[in-house]
């Protein structure tokens, strides 16, 4: 193990593009208290797993993942393990005993303590810092990460919406929003570094309120839109209650905000939402879809759907495929229920549901969905689209990857392009996730 000074960590990611930008501010944590990037995980004296807890699934990776640096310790006794993000917050302590080779934790609020946690870890300690921290959204420090195409900026933290499937207020803690000055100041920094694209990240981000000033969502957005007129300017992730006019008109009125809102649906059943404690029937979610699509023609939408949860029934199923055939969501992230502790389902709804109806059903819902989604996209075969380029695309070196302000996928020939670069491309082909086309010149800066 090398001294303090100049130990090198690497950061897996799991999860969401909060964990993405947390990894950033970890990062930097780290990197100021004397630790430096390794170029892989293998080459590091620290590895440290950002996870998340929101889905079953996402634990069993992070435990395989576990198993795998169990190895990498036998053959490497100085290297550290350590977990951090909402996992541990999630499990606590539990987490020290059911992995032996995991040396220290840190929950979402608890990222500055990291250099002790490690410095403590070095001695034996395995330590865990894992309270909430109302007070904590990670201001003053200035996230890292590589010159890129994109940038992250979380503007608020943590959640009020007491879901019935969800561990989110249990992992990341209450709502609390980044000061209005401290977002333009992070928006101003990444306009000086070239991003074309600036996402605004929270676990519910139309909640946002500004203590000081009073400004809540659709007056930031406006704002950073007018900072950054030449980035593209996106959101996530919604809740259909707190969808106002305002934030509408906001999107509609912006041309560099992006005409894509994902609207978590989770169900397409009234009585199933109840249930769930959602904070609205289907109604009231429609209004909402009429209204974006009213202000904001060829707007795009996408959606969470949870298949079999407690005490669903077959016409709340049938609900929900008729809801996919209404609203026609341009993609989805689809999963079946499973129980997470601690929340309201888990401790006052029983699991009715059989694993092989909830499978059945969720691959109905797939099905469906996929169809519905290359459909809407075949509408875009023939026509020229604007695709800010993001990347090579794995399938050639010469062609790049990139996405329409709608938010679709697009792959199309490099030519003079590089990724950073609007490039006007026309639609040859569609399947259910990606457009293909053929570039048609890359547009001046703007």
């Amino acid at each position: 193990m090398k001294s303090e000074t100049g130990r090198s960590f690497y950061i897996h990611t799991f999860g969401c593009q909060m964990n993405q930008a947390d990894s950033s501010i970890i990062t930097a944590i780290l990197m100021d208290g004397g630790y430096v990037v390794a170029g892989s995980e293998e080459q590091a004296d620290i590895v440290i797993l950002n996870t998340c807890a929101v889905r079953e699934n996402a634990v069993e990776r992070i435990s395989h993942h576990l198993q795998f640096l169990r190895g990498a310790k036998r053959r490497n006794r100085s290297l550290l393990v350590g977990v951090a993000g909402c996992v541990p917050q999630h499990l606590k302590r539990e987490m020290l005993e059911m992995f032996p080779v995991v040396d220290f934790l840190a929950g979402p609020d608890t990222y500055r303590n990291l250099p002790l946690l490690i410095r403590d870890a070095v001695e034996g300690k395995r330590p865990a810092a894992l309270d909430f921290r109302i007070e904590e959204t990670y201001g003053g420090i200035e996230p890292f990460g590589e010159v890129g195409v994109g940038a992250f900026v979380p503007v608020m933290r943590g959640c009020n919406n007491m879901c019935a499937f969800c561990v989110v207020p249990f992992t990341r803690g209450r709502e609390r929003s980044q000061p209005f000055s401290a977002v333009m100041d992070e928006v101003r920094r990444i306009v000086a570094g070239g991003y074309r694209e600036i996402t605004l990240l929270g676990q519910n981000v139309n909640s946002y309120a500004d203590l000081e000033g009073g400004k809540d969502f659709a007056s930031l957005l406006r704002a950073v839109s007018l900072e950054a007129p030449g980035c593209r300017i996106r959101f996530t992730t919604s809740h259909p209650k707190d969808i106002s006019p305002d934030l509408v008109d906001a999107i509609a009125e912006s041309p560099n905000i992006c005409s894509h809102v994902h609207l978590p649906v989770q169900s397409g059943s009234t009585r199933v939402l109840e249930r769930m404690n959602r904070g609205h029937g289907i109604d009231e979610y429609l209004e909402t879809v009429a209204l974006l699509r009213s202000r904001i023609p060829g707007v795009s939408l996408t959606t969470d759907i949870i298949a079999g949860f407690c005490g669903e029934e077959d016409e709340d199923h049938e609900a929900t495929l008729t809801l996919l055939r209404k609203v026609r969501y341009d993609t989805a992230f689809m999963f079946y229920y499973s129980p997470r502790s601690g929340t309201a389902a888990w401790k006052t709804l029983e699991d009715t549901v059989p694993l092989a109806v909830k499978k059945r059903r969720l691959q109905e819902i797939i099905d469906l969905q996929l169809l519905i989604s290359a459909e809407c996209l075949q509408n875009s075969v023939g026509s020229v689209v604007e695709v800010l380029a993001e990347s090579e695309s794995r399938r050639s070196p010469e062609q790049l990857m990139g996405r329409t302000e709608t938010n679709r996928a697009v792959v199309f020939d490099r030519g003079e392009a590089r990724p950073g670069d609007m490039v006007r491309v026309q639609v040859l082909k569609a399947s259910s996730a990606t457009l293909t086309g053929v570039n048609k010149g890359v547009l001046p800066a703007f």
